[in-house]
């Protein structure tokens, strides 16, 4: 525990010590504030029906996804690997476990720290629009919990493509492309019959964009709870198995 404890702390200051971190928080910031001005324009005064988190997140929320996953995963192993390094973290007294899921847990850390400019946007809304349902704790509870949970999921991906080589241009480029297959695969399945196709069914499954809607909307569904949380495991054992296969070289 306490070697897990250490991988992840010297993981978080590197994301500090980078100037790569600072440059994804403050675009994430630019992102969230442009949404949150257009969002007060909208609106302009008048009520709404939905969730203003679901109207919120609707588009800002994929691009911070969909771009800053693979900045923040490519260097983990990548790096270590072009720097030499990655020979001797793993012949420390660590296993291939520790050193995944540290520099997984790092990289979440480092994710949710980027959502809490969203925070302070609710917390303005809140003074000026008392009784919204923006306001219910349940909604920006779940709103919150599939952030964490799809971000999970990237976050996992990455940290799979940034195992399978020693360029971090090439982590990124296959951790995005993972991400926008998930993404994309939301709007293949809208137009399938979900009742007549199993291609339509299975879609629907991974559809990570009408899973984040219903969190964005309070609505906890446990499919896309399991779906997410399954996901990252099989990423996360997959990456573990590409580290482990030093050994059968």
């Amino acid at each position: 525990m306490q070697a897990y404890v250490t991988l992840t702390r010297r993981e978080m200051g590197s994301f500090f010590y980078s100037w790569i971190g600072y440059i994804v928080i403050a675009g994430a910031m630019f992102l969230m504030g442009l949404e949150f001005v257009t969002l007060l324009d909208k609106l302009q005064g008048e009520p709404t029906s939905m969730p203003l988190t679901e109207i919120f997140l609707s588009f800002c929320y994929w691009v911070i996804v969909l771009f800053s996953t693979p900045i923040i995963t490519m260097r983990l192993f990548a790096l270590e690997k072009y720097s030499g390094t990655f020979e001797t973290l793993m012949t420390t007294p660590v296993s291939d476990w520790q050193v995944v899921l540290a520099k997984f847990t790092a990289a979440m850390i480092f994710y949710m720290l980027m959502w809490l400019p969203f925070l302070a946007c609710v917390l303005v809304l809140r003074y000026f629009a008392k009784g919204s349902n923006l306001l219910d704790p349940g909604t920006l509870g779940s709103t919150y919990a599939g952030i964490f949970l799809i971000g999970s999921l990237y976050m996992s991906a990455g940290c799979f493509a940034s195992s399978l080589t020693r360029s971090q241009i090439v982590a990124a480029m296959i951790s995005f492309a993972i991400g926008l297959a998930f993404f994309l695969a939301g709007f293949m399945a809208d137009p399938m019959p979900l009742e007549q196709s199993w291609a339509g069914q299975a879609l629907n499954c991974i559809n990570v964009m009408n899973q984040m809607k219903d969190f964005a909307s309070g609505v906890v569904d446990t499919r896309a709870v399991v779906f997410c949380l399954t996901t990252t495991l099989l990423f996360l054992f997959l990456a573990c198995r590409v580290i482990a296969s030093r050994r059968w070289k």
